[in-house]
């Protein structure tokens, strides 16, 4: 598996880099352009998960203990955990948006009847570990709810809404705009109030943020150690990165509003960063003075992780339902929702049971990227070697998805 996901993250970083070569200048639009806030907001929600909020807390002291993993002592624990979030990994991103938004309409290799049904099997199953993250990590955040370590019912009953929230927001694309700015805005909203909370006492000052937000600076003077896999947690997050990888692109290659491809590569990989290393210096400046997060703060993180988890769910179930045919308009709004909240809610319970792997489904989704590169040098080099912009029916109109349901 060590081998298969080096050679995928490989192929995937000279593939960007040729198409930067390439398409650097071309202006991507996608169907249902947005404007380039909106676009960030719906890129950083949809492309993120309920893990952002609640693993860092949870993993800076195994970064910090060499001990145990003598491979992490090349940087610190807070420059680790960026490196496995942010910046370089979400060139993953971009390369699957540029190639739903450029190239596949003239391709169409995911209209492939059997490459159809395994994208929608790595979206089904990306969709459903979402879920059970939230359901797993419910027990370390409100522990006045349990033990602190047993899942109860009502985390079960928690999850089970956030799943129906997500398959009904999903019924109409007009959700996908509001839910995303809110995601956005409650994300800053908790930093502020969790920032106030570290740095304002009388016992921390302002210029401590500003060390601790330095050490991030460790992460890019040692980016290399980042590309391959370190150790098999690092092997872990790459996966679950690659799982995300062709459905976040589809997604939000939907969205794009005239951004040349080269801005559309920086857009991806600073913007959303920048949030998620102001949070994480947060949490690491938590993590090391032993603050508490118990209470509101806890509660705070749980309710912007659930709106992350709703915000994901409704991109992934909107995007499979499509490809399969399987519409409000062809079921009913009724039909629709039950059957989608039983499928999620039965494979959540399969990772629980530890039947599933991320792995696996990342593994897959690396082999549908290598298979593509195959599927056009074989058969549509001549049609790709020709593109010079965006299909020309794509027209920048942003009121456009104000129309689509």
């Amino acid at each position: 598996m060590t081998t298969w996901l080096s050679i995928g993250i490989i192929f995937t970083f000279v593939a960007i880099a040729f198409v930067i070569f390439r398409w650097g200048n071309v202006r991507c639009v996608g169907v249902t352009p947005v404007r380039t806030f909106t676009f960030i907001a719906i890129l950083f929600t949809s492309g993120l998960d309920v893990g952002l909020i609640m693993f860092p807390l949870t993993e800076f002291a195994g970064y910090a203990n060499l001990a145990a993993s003598p491979e992490y002592s090349f940087s610190n624990p807070l420059a680790i955990e960026f490196g496995f979030w942010a910046f370089l990994i979400w060139a993953f991103y971009f390369l699957t948006c540029f190639y739903f938004c450029v190239i596949e309409p003239r391709v169409k290799f995911f209209e492939i009847p059997l490459i159809k049904f395994i994208n929608n099997l790595i979206i089904i199953g990306t969709c459903a570990f979402t879920a059970y993250l939230l359901l797993t990590n419910l027990p370390w955040y409100l522990p006045e709810l349990g033990d602190g370590e047993t899942i109860v019912g009502s985390f079960y009953l928690i999850v089970f809404v956030v799943i129906a929230a997500a398959v009904y927001s999903s019924t109409s694309i007009r959700y996908v705009r509001i839910l995303s700015l809110a995601s956005t805005w409650l994300f800053l909203g908790l930093i502020v109030i969790m920032w106030a909370g570290a740095f304002l006492s009388e016992e921390s000052s302002v210029s401590e943020f500003t060390t601790t937000f330095a050490l991030i600076g460790d992460y890019f003077g040692n980016i290399h150690q980042f590309v391959l896999p370190m150790n098999d947690y690092h092997e872990f997050y790459l996966f679950w990165w690659f799982s995300w990888s062709i459905m976040i692109g589809q997604f939000t290659s939907r969205f794009v509003g005239g951004m040349k491809t080269y801005q559309v590569l920086i857009a991806m990989m600073v913007f959303p960063s920048i949030p998620i290393a102001v949070w994480f210096s947060v949490l690491y400046y938590y993590s090391v003075n032993e603050i508490a997060t118990t209470g509101f703060y806890n509660l705070a993180m749980i309710l912007v992780g659930i709106t992350f988890v709703i915000n994901s769910l409704d991109s992934l179930v909107r995007l499979y339902t499509d490809n399969l045919n399987l519409t409000v308009e062809r079921f009913g709004k009724a039909k629709y929702i039950i059957g989608n909240v039983v499928l999620m809610s039965g494979l959540t319970l399969l990772f629980k049971l530890d039947f599933l792997q991320i792995q696996w489904v990342g593994a897959l989704a690396i082999a549908l990227i290598i298979g593509c590169f195959g599927y056009i040098m074989a058969n549509k080099y001549k049609q790709v070697a020709a593109i010079e912009c965006s299909p020309e029916e794509n027209k920048i109109d942003f009121n456009k998805i104000e129309l689509v349901n």
